[in-house]
């Protein structure tokens, strides 16, 4: 009786690990409720059966557990789950002739605190030194950082 009490705690307690890494991922109910059936699969082994029972129930949960997750996520279900896609993004680079640190320019758009700016008839991204700028404030370039544009709004006085 113990032998299929163990067979089926760990038939379980895979079970559960599938439903938490496929179905409701998180550590939830169903994650710990399975690695709790699987110890107590191999602690019931050990008590019952003895050491090399024991021994054998852990190397079974040790190498099972892994090995069906890792087939869980090469099928073809499991690939449905992750996600496969390529970044085609750029890095929007500026002409370092045009755009020079002390220029002045103005904000295309809100800076909040990153936006657009014109200077020097580059279209440019930019950041603020820490304030929101507003839609058509003057601005003057403080630092450039790398492809980092640094503003700071002209205080007319």
């Amino acid at each position: 009786m113990s032998l299929l009490a163990i067979v089926l705690l760990i038939i379980l307690g895979l079970i559960l690990l599938l439903i938490e890494f496929a179905v409701i991922p998180g550590v939830t109910i169903a994650g710990i409720g399975g690695f709790l059936l699987l110890a107590a699969s191999v602690y019931i082994a050990f008590a019952d059966l003895g050491n090399i029972a024991g021994i054998i129930t852990l190397a079974v949960v040790l190498i099972a557990s892994p090995v069906m997750i890792y087939y869980l996520f090469k099928s073809r279900a499991g690939k449905k789950m992750i996600l496969d896609s390529e970044i085609r993004g750029k890095v929007e680079n500026f002409n370092p002739d045009k755009v020079k640190v002390g220029d002045v320019g103005k904000t295309i758009g809100r800076l909040a605190p990153m936006g657009k700016i014109k200077v020097n008839g580059e279209v440019v991204e930019a950041q603020s030194s820490g304030v929101f700028i507003d839609h058509q404030t003057d601005i003057r370039i403080i630092k450039i950082q790398m492809n980092k544009i640094i503003v700071e709004p002209i205080k007319n006085e």
